[in-house]
Parts: C-alpha cells; sequence; structure tokens
C-alpha cells in the first residue's frame, strides 16, 4: 500500500484526502478526508482576479492540511487547482502561496483532466456492478463548472462548460451584491437557458444519449441526496452510492428555487456555505435529467478527489520500479 496525499481545490471548497491505495488491487483505505468551503472563486466570473479574501481563507485552508499530511506521513502530496485558479489573472498569488505552505505547486488542470480523474474516482468501484448498466455519464457539478464524463472502464469522451453552482447562482441571482432570496421566474429561466446553452455544447463531443447509468457527483449532488434521504445529518456512508430518482430531484430542486435563506439554512445537511448556491446546483442536475431521459441518478462520494489519489499511487509505485 501506499500512502498519498491528494487536495482538490475548486471554486467553491478545498478538499484532502490522505489515504493508502493499492493500484494492483484495487483496494483505497480512507486515512483522513476532509472539506472547507473557501470560496475561492468569489467574484472571479465578473472581475477575472481571485480576491485577497478568498485567498486567504484558501491559505487558511491549506495550512490546516499541512498539518494532517505531516501527521499521518504521506509519501507524496498533489494538489490539483481546477475551475477558479484556470480563469483568474492572478493565480501566480494563488500557485506561489500554496507553494510556501504545503511545498508543491498547484497543478492548474485542464478541464479535460479534471473530468478524467472525476470519472476514476468515481467508478472503480463501480465497474464491476452488474446492477448497473454501462456506458456511465459521469457528471460532477462543481461550482465554477461542470464535467461531463461517458465512458466503460475508461473515459471515451470528456467535456467540461462554465456552469457551476457559484457562477450561475453570481451570473444570474446576484442583485446589487446581494442574492435575490428567493429567485424570481425571469431569473430562474435566464438560469435554465444558459444551462441548456452549455448542454448543447456538451452534446457536440459526448454522446449524452447513449449513457445507461447516470453518476453525480460533489456537494450539490450529494446534498440532493441527503435531503432526499431524510437525514437528520450529513452522513457519506448514507449517501454513497445512493439512488435519487428524477421526481425526487424535481422537488428538490422546486424547493430550493422558492424557499429563502433561513428556509434553506433549516435543512440539516446543507452545508452553511452552500445555502445561498444550492439551488442552482439542483436546477444543473435536474436539467442533465431532463436531456438524458434518466430516471435516476446514482450518487457518488468518490469523485475527482480519489483519482488523484490513485494517479498519484499509480506514479510512487512506477518512480520505485524504475529506482
Amino acid at each position: 500500500m501506499t500512502r498519498v496525499a491528494a487536495v482538490d481545490c475548486g471554486t467553491n471548497s478545498i478538499r484532502l484526502l490522505v489515504a493508502d491505495c493499492d493500484p494492483f488491487t484495487g483496494e483505497l483505505v480512507e486515512l483522513d478526508r476532509r472539506m472547507t468551503i473557501v470560496r475561492l472563486g468569489q467574484g472571479v466570473d465578473k472581475t477575472g482576479r481571485l480576491a485577497p479574501e478568498a485567498l486567504e481563507r484558501t491559505f487558511a485552508a491549506c495550512r490546516e492540511y499541512a498539518e494532517v499530511v505531516k501527521e499521518l506521513g504521506a509519501e507524496r502530496l498533489r494538489f490539483v487547482a481546477t475551475s477558479a485558479s484556470r480563469d483568474a489573472e492572478n493565480r501566480e498569488e494563488f500557485v506561489q502561496g500554496v507553494l510556501a505552505i504545503l511545498g508543491v505547486e498547484p497543478e492548474v488542470i485542464s478541464g479535460d483532466q479534471e473530468a478524467e480523474f472525476s470519472f476514476t474516482g468515481a467508478t472503480k468501484e463501480l465497474t464491476g456492478a452488474t446492477h448497473l448498466e454501462k456506458p456511465f455519464l459521469v457528471v460532477d457539478i462543481g461550482g465554477g463548472s461542470t464535467e461531463f464524463v461517458v465512458g466503460e472502464e475508461h473515459v471515451r469522451a470528456a467535456r467540461s462548460v462554465d456552469v457551476g453552482c457559484v457562477r450561475m447562482t453570481e451570473r444570474h441571482l446576484v442583485v446589487d451584491g446581494a442574492v435575490t432570496d428567493p429567485p424570481t421566474a425571469e431569473q430562474v429561466a435566464a438560469m435554465r437557458a444558459d444551462i441548456e446553452a452549455a448542454l448543447d455544447l456538451v452534446e457536440r463531443t459526448v454522446p449524452l444519449a447513449e449513457a445507461r447509468t447516470l453518476v453525480g457527483l460533489a456537494g450539490s449532488v450529494t446534498t440532493v441526496a441527503g435531503i432526499a434521504l431524510g437525514l437528520a445529518e450529513y452522513d457519506s456512508a448514507a449517501i454513497h452510492h445512493a439512488r435519487v430518482t428524477y421526481e425526487q430531484v424535481r422537488e428538490i430542486t422546486d424547493r430550493m428555487l422558492t424557499s429563502v435563506h433561513a428556509e434553506r439554512a433549516a435543512v440539516p445537511v446543507i452545508h452553511p456555505g452552500r445555502v445561498d448556491v444550492i439551488g442552482a446546483g439542483t436546477l444543473v442536475l435536474l436539467a442533465v435529467m431532463e436531456r438524458t431521459g434518466a430516471r435516476e441518478v446514482v450518487v457518488s462520494e468518490h469523485d475527482i478527489l480519489d483519482g488523484i489519489a490513485w494517479k498519484t499511487a499509480e506514479e510512487v509505485e512506477a518512480d520505485e520500479q524504475r529506482s
């Protein structure tokens, strides 16, 4: 087993996984998994820059993660940064800050690379499941972008588009610096049109209609699962591989888009950092299910973070074999 650490820094959150991995048997033993809402992508869609306060929140989380990685003795750490840091003019400030704290440079990966990691992390446990039809469509709804990947054991086609829960909220639901609460019908319609246009782009390269099992990843999807299951608190074990129907997703989306902040905040499985963006996230999921005709979504707690860990462990093993 190879002990590795993986960090996934997205638009809305930064996450850490420390795990023992065996690339030959496919076994992954989780030692520590944590998530911090940092909103690195705050205002990036509008300004093109990472805000100073967003950078400081992110660096504070990195300092916490550095202590965990040191304590658990990971052989190698890999830090992957996604949508927000791809888009920012001042991304070098972000890169140098992470390097100073964690000793590694963040890899600002492309959308296609992001999709590859997500697919590996989400499907490694599912490829032998006889009750699930292939090909899989893995949909990773992030803060700034959403990745779509179709494949069986390996990726066949992938596409990343700029429709994430934070980006859609900031683009369509923020007026004079405040989120409209609840959004108007016109705002929801504009957001939906944006999502549909993105799905049109996806369908040019990714055969969505060929997918037989929809696998949903990331906080918006896992939150929907927690709500559908009626959980009194967030329970990753209950959420992992839960199956949520189209009817449940439609009802939850309607509820999130017609409720006010206090009502959403009172739902125990909604993280405080997602209260204002969950409506946009559920709408993306609903639009995907309607476009593909999926009657249910299989929810995975294992995603890009697990894919990064697997790839890192494989690289450690390869380096040891060469030496």
